[in-house]
C-alpha cells in the first residue's frame, strides 16, 4: 500500500480558520468532527505572542482528560501548537461543551509504545501518520490541573 503525503501546511492553518468560523457563528451547534471523527476545541496561549487562541484538534479521551497527538498528519515538522503547548502547558479543552482545564506534558519514551496503542485504536489513521515521517511524534497527556 503506497503511503499518501502528508497535507499541506498552508490548507491545514486556512481550513482550520474556516472550521473555527463556522463553528463560532453556530454557537457551537456545528463542526464538532473533522471527517466524521471529534474534534475538540483547545484553548491555550500562543508561546510567541502570548495570545490566547483555540484550535480544533483531533482527541483521543484517555482517563480524565485527552491524549493530544501532533501528529499533523505525518508532515516532516510539528504543529505550531506543539511549540504552545510545551511554552505554556496550562490549556482549557471543551468538547460537546464540556470544558475541562488540563495541563499537558509530553509523554515519555517509556509510556508511548502503551499510549500508541490508545491512540491508533481511538483514530486508526495515527498509524499511516507515523509511517509518513521519521520524526518521532509527540503525544501529550493532559490531564486535570490541580
Amino acid at each position: 500500500m503506497a503511503v499518501s503525503a502528508p497535507p499541506i501546511p498552508w490548507l491545514i492553518k486556512g481550513m482550520t480558520r474556516v472550521h473555527m468560523l463556522f463553528h463560532k457563528l453556530s454557537g457551537g451547534r456545528l463542526f464538532n468532527d473533522l471527517g466524521g471523527d471529534d474534534v475538540c476545541f483547545v484553548e491555550m496561549t500562543g508561546a510567541k505572542s502570548g495570545r490566547t487562541l483555540t484550535i480544533p484538534l483531533m482527541h483521543v479521551p484517555y482517563r480524565e482528560g485527552v491524549l493530544l497527538v501532533a501528529s499533523q498528519g505525518g508532515a516532516p515538522s510539528n504543529p505550531a501548537w506543539f511549540h504552545n503547548l510545551v511554552k505554556n502547558p496550562d490549556i482549557e479543552v471543551t468538547h460537546r461543551g464540556r470544558s475541562m482545564k488540563l495541563r499537558a506534558r509530553l509523554a515519555t519514551s517509556d509510556e508511548k509504545p502503551a499510549l500508541w496503542r490508545v491512540c491508533e485504536q481511538h483514530y486508526a489513521p495515527y498509524a499511516e501518520y507515523r509511517t509518513r515521517t521519521d520524526r518521532d511524534i509527540p503525544i501529550f497527556v493532559c490531564e486535570p490541573s490541580a
